[in-house]
């Protein structure tokens, strides 16, 4: 070669990759794509052939292994082993995946998506997700960015480029597979990076405002919505349609989604009524009816009149025939007038076709040039257009960003330890969380002392840290209202555990929840909140909350939840102490700041609450033994 290479494809063996790549990095290769699989991904020896690539890549760049490349169509640059379906661009997106045959996929798109780069990240064995992720938001050609993600290898990094990406207000769109067990599964034979918690991550990206989605399709379609009119305002929706079916269908399909056809005002009514027929009922979705089909002046007044309005993006319904078979004049003339209309009132349009392949290319690409967004597909269109408005609330509201916290020693099963509840309702009540009044006792007589002081009615427990279902071992009486029950009853636990936890029953009870705090090897700690009691696993009715957190994001998590209602006096029951209830999680969650390097995990089930307050009922803590050591809290 005349001179060192600015970058390098290696399309060889495993064992032949690991052995030239210490020889390009030798030379001062600028960068290497490696294609071979057979590293990590296939268990223990190609996680030593990957540790050898590593340790050869020294400070060079590597992509991969088990990895397709990338293609930059802004300078025609490809080192990529197979077709696709890039074209040259001035501007566009940036799709970064560990999936090189999803790359493909996404490449050979028929939806007009300028992309202008496709990065694919393999087993991420010295470059991963972030490392593209900051590169393309380096781009000032870059206007968005896709993440089809397994995982992430460094989630307090990733916090860091979220805000990073806001500051330079550019949409991320995430697409993350593995949320169901054989997903997971598969993900981490495939690249053999860790999953993680599906709902911990939804939780991390709303809280980051960065977008979500479900499917390729709607991946693409959300793309295409930030590539031209970035995060929405708001949620607040208006559709057009010259169809009742359209409008109809529309309008069911926003019911599980946070979006909102608004009524119109009274004022707004009369403007729109003055262009359009008065056999037109005007409500939103509005079905326009086809009084006005083919004409140009009357749909424009219709158009503008309806962007008078106070709504964060404007719907226009509309599928388009073939042209080789029809003729397609009147279509193309609505669409005209409708961009037209946005451009003169200057608001956010897309055009939506109700079935995803009745959008030409050549009407998308006309839409895309005029600063409207053609999306295929209703349910595609919805959920991009709410995946954008998330974005934009969050961005125009936002929360701190989560603090990752690890231990300095990662609790293994020996390093821990779980608390009885006695011991651990000692601790709650140091972090002035309310418990019932109680003692530990090991004789009847000391039971007897301690009910007499404490007064009837009580609850008899046995005290074990090994001891998590008190009910199905019998080892809780409840409701013990005589001496003689107290007597009987601490008398049996007695010939089985070593001692017992005698305190007074709780009897202001409005609804029981469960609070608990957990610690994710890549999430650090995390609060969970939720329905409680015996059944929480069957009625699985919570939420989860990165932390810190503050009263608005509780009381979100709270109203979240089916059992809200049970809160807030459902059908004339009693109403609970909402704001105690809300200070006490938050003093739950305040504790990890204090004392987190030490505590692996806090769950109170029941937590109950009353007209008057809220108590921990029952407690469990396990410690971190190895907690000790040095305490570290990433992303501060």
């Amino acid at each position: 070669m005349p001179k060192v290479p600015d970058a390098v494809f290696l399309g060889i063996s495993a064992d032949q990759s690991v052995d030239f790549v210490g020889f390009l990095e030798a030379m001062g290769v600028g960068g290497v794509v490696c294609l071979a699989s057979g590293f990590k991904e296939v268990g223990e020896l190609g996680e030593e052939r990957q540790q050898r690539l590593v340790q050869a890549a020294g400070s060079m760049p590597v992509l991969g292994p088990n990895c397709y490349g990338y293609i930059n169509a802004l300078t025609g640059a490809v080192l990529f082993p197979d077709q696709h379906g890039l074209y040259r661009v001035n501007q566009g997106v940036a799709i970064i995946t560990a999936s090189g045959n999803l790359g493909i996929n996404f490449t050979l798109q028929q939806r007009n998506l300028p992309i202008a780069w496709l990065i694919t990240v393999g087993n991420q064995a010295v470059m991963g997700i972030e490392d593209a992720l900051e590169a393309a938001l380096e781009c000032e050609n870059i206007r968005a960015i896709g993440l089809h993600i397994e995982g992430l290898r460094d989630v307090p990094r990733f916090i860091r480029i979220a805000g990073h990406a806001r500051e330079r207000s550019i949409v991320i769109i995430v697409l993350k597979s593995g949320k169901s067990e054989i997903g997971s599964k598969i993900t981490q034979s495939h690249t053999a990076v860790l999953a993680g918690e599906s709902r911990l991550y939804s939780e991390l990206f709303q809280r980051l405002g960065v977008g979500q989605v479900d499917t390729a399709e709607e991946f693409l379609e959300a793309l295409k919505l930030a590539y031209v009119h970035g995060p929405l305002d708001g949620n607040r929706l208006v559709s057009m349609s010259c169809s009742g079916g359209e409008a109809s269908l529309l309008a069911d399909l926003v019911i599980d989604r946070n979006l909102q056809f608004p009524a119109f005002t009274p004022e707004h009514k009369l403007l729109l009524g003055e262009t359009l027929n008065s056999y037109v009922s005007l409500s939103n979705p509005l079905d326009y009816h086809t009084f006005i089909w083919g004409d140009y002046d009357r749909t424009h007044r219709m158009f503008s009149a309806m962007m008078e309005g106070d709504f964060d993006l404007f719907i226009l319904v509309i599928d388009f025939p073939d042209p080789e078979c029809c003729d397609d004049s009147d279509w193309i003339g609505t669409v005209q007038a409708y961009v037209k209309a946005c451009q003169e009132h200057q608001v956010k349009g897309v055009v939506v076709s109700s079935i995803s392949e009745n959008m030409t290319r050549e009407t998308g690409k006309y839409l895309i040039d005029n600063r409207v967004v053609p999306l295929q597909g209703m349910s595609q269109a919805l959920a991009a257009i709410e995946s954008l408005s998330q974005v934009g609330m969050r961005w125009k509201c936002p929360v701190p960003p989560p603090r990752i916290s690890f231990f300095g020693s990662l609790a293994s099963a020996e390093g821990m330890e779980s608390l009885d509840e006695h011991t651990s309702k000692q601790l709650l009540e140091k972090w002035q969380i309310s418990v019932p009044p109680g003692e530990r006792v090991h004789s009847v007589s000391d039971a007897l002392e301690t009910t007499g002081k404490i007064g009837l009615p009580v609850v008899i427990k046995a005290l074990d840290s090994n001891l998590e279902h008190k009910s199905e071992a019998g080892a809780v009486m409840i409701g013990l209202r005589k001496m003689e029950q107290v007597r009987a009853g601490v008398q049996r636990m007695l010939g089985k555990w070593q001692s017992v936890r005698v305190e007074k029953m709780v009897d202001d009870h409005v609804v029981e929840l469960m609070v608990s705090i957990s610690h994710d090897s890549q999430f650090g700690h995390f609060l969970m909140i939720g329905a409680g009691g015996t059944l929480v696993e069957m009625i699985n009715d919570n939420q989860l909350l990165m932390l810190p957190v503050d009263d608005e994001q509780i009381l979100g998590a709270l109203r979240a939840l089916k059992i809200w209602p049970l809160l807030t006096g459902y059908r004339g029951r009693r109403h609970a102490d909402v704001e105690e209830l809300v200070n006490t999680i938050k003093q739950v969650a305040g504790v990890m700041s204090k004392f987190g390097q030490n505590i692996h995990e806090i769950e109170i089930n029941p937590l109950i609450v009353g007209e008057s307050g809220a108590v921990a009922v029952d407690a469990l803590i396990r410690v971190n033994k190895n907690g000790w050591k040095p305490w570290t809290t990433e992303n501060q």
